[in-house]
């Protein structure tokens, strides 16, 4: 009768040993599921900070019409001393000796002083670890006083020096501005706004030029443009304030410069720039040369200057509707496309040369449309495809080169070659920088550029972003293999 007992007695401990058992097992599939939670809850927050991230509040509608009224302004300074220098000249050639060849100087300090400026902010990443709003403005302001005391300086030596400083300080203007602009519009918009302010850059440089039309002195002229430069860098530096996109640097690193080649997307662009750079300025300066020869061997009563001035002044044109394309097509379709007709039209020029002047004319107001058009869109390229704390070293230093191009170009048409066939030593520019924005056209899966071999990489998975901010995290990260990317990749061109 008692074995009964003591198994029952066995068998309600075995069940309260399983009961038991369960609970455990129950508490430690709970504390296994803790971590699975973590990452889901990661994962959450993570999704939302990104989303917070993609999608700032728009930019206000005042900030782009004083971004690109400030650069106007700020500009006018460039080429405020080019205009004025004949008058110069004749005023103080009693007491100043300014003869041909430190003429030339003169018209160079400025570019000199640009490339020398751009070379210092970029190593000292200026315009990333300060506010770039406050690097406009006092440069406008010092740009404007060094402008203004010319009249009272009556030295040769000392007009170079404030026609250099005043270069300097354009390094801090113009590409400056297109970083605040980068600060405050996306990617997909950055090129029409960029197209905005590379137009207001094309007609400000113009604008003394135009001022000297009026009936005043020389030295009213460089106050005005002065004054203008100042009050557009207070309303930068006073009505703008940080953009949304803006990662500021947190310490100078030089070796930001060389590292930023590291990225072949910000190389493709760079170098798309700098094949720009070699023909614009060399066709724009060469333009009247080019002209005056032509109507010369067509016995025209044409004006060498008014048609320069309509092929110069249709690029700031060129650049807003190559803004305003780019918004649907993408800033590399825009700049590619420009490239390659203004290169055609570098190969074509000997032709054109010989074709009658109306034809002649309507082929260089489309040369002059599109070989400015591409200049905003390679800035837009250059800023979106840098990393976001060093935009505005990335602007700089691809300024600086382009601009150092500029001068072994223009050099270069200096040699004894007939004016027919002088735009076929641009042609080079173009070629290189098409082929160097083939990456971003056609989506190259590979490349081989500066020795090495670039491959094109899947955009971050979710995981990546996960465990990224966990690294504990054992969600499992998927990766597209590089033969199933560039399969993905030559199915899309096909």
């Amino acid at each position: 009768m008692n074995r009964p007992e003591e198994g029952n007695d066995q068998e309600e401990g075995q069940e309260v040993e399983m009961h038991n058992r369960n609970e455990t097992g129950g508490s430690n599939e709970g504390q296994e599921q803790q971590p699975a939670d973590l990452e889901l809850k990661n994962s959450e927050k993570v999704d939302t900070e990104v989303e917070e991230e993609e999608e700032p509040q728009p930019a206000p509608f005042r900030i782009l019409p004083l971004i690109v009224a400030s650069q106007f302004a700020g500009t006018s300074l460039w080429f405020a001393g080019n205009a004025v220098l004949p008058d110069l000249v004749e005023d103080w050639e009693d007491k100043v000796n300014i003869s041909e060849a430190a003429r030339s100087y003169l018209t160079s300090m400025v570019q000199l002083g640009f490339i020398l400026g751009t070379l210092i902010s970029a190593l000292t990443n200026l315009a990333d670890r300060f506010r770039p709003t406050q690097v406009f403005l006092w440069c406008s302001l010092m740009g404007a006083a060094l402008n203004a005391v010319i009249p009272f300086w009556k030295s040769l030596v000392g007009l170079i020096l404030l026609r250099l400083g005043t270069g300097i300080c354009l390094a801090g203007i113009y590409p400056v501005g297109m970083k605040v602009a980068a600060d405050w519009f996306p990617p997909g918009g950055l090129g029409k706004a960029l197209g905005f302010l590379v137009g207001a850059l094309a007609v400000g440089s113009a604008l003394p030029f135009l001022l000297n039309q009026l009936p005043q002195s020389w030295q009213a002229l460089l106050w005005q443009t002065s004054g203008l430069a100042a009050l557009g860098g207070l309303a930068v530096g006073c009505l703008v304030p940080e953009g949304p996109y803006r990662k500021p640097g947190t310490k100078m690193d030089p070796t930001v410069v060389w590292t930023l080649f590291d990225n072949a997307k910000f190389r493709g662009a760079a170098f798309g720039y700098f094949g720009h750079m070699w023909e614009l300025y060399a066709f724009w300066t060469w333009c009247p040369v080019v002209w005056k020869a032509y109507i010369t061997s067509q016995g025209s009563s044409w004006d060498e200057s008014a048609i320069t001035f309509g092929v110069l002044a249709i690029g700031g044109l060129g650049c807003v509707l190559g803004g305003l394309v780019s918004v649907k097509h993408g800033s590399a379709l825009v700049a590619f496309w420009s490239l390659l007709t203004s290169g055609l039209l570098c190969l074509l020029s000997p032709a054109l040369y010989l074709a009658p002047p109306l034809v002649m004319l309507l082929a260089y107001l489309l040369w002059g449309l599109t070989v400015v058009a591409d200049s905003p869109q390679f800035s837009s390229l250059v800023a979106s495809t840098a990393p976001a704390a060093n935009k505005g070293t990335a602007l700089t230093i691809v300024n600086c080169l382009g601009f150092a191009i500029t001068i072994g170009s223009i050099q270069l048409l200096g040699v004894p070659l007939s004016e027919q066939y002088l735009f076929l030593l641009l042609a080079p520019g173009p070629i290189f920088g098409l082929w160097s924005m083939r990456l971003h056209v056609f989506g190259v899966a590979e490349t081989e550029s500066m020795g090495e071999t670039t491959t094109l990489e899947s955009a971050p998975t979710k995981a990546d972003v996960i465990a990224a901010a966990d690294p504990g995290s054992s969600v499992e990260k998927t990766y597209e293999s590089k033969e199933e990317s560039n399969n993905k990749l030559a199915e899309d061109l096909a």
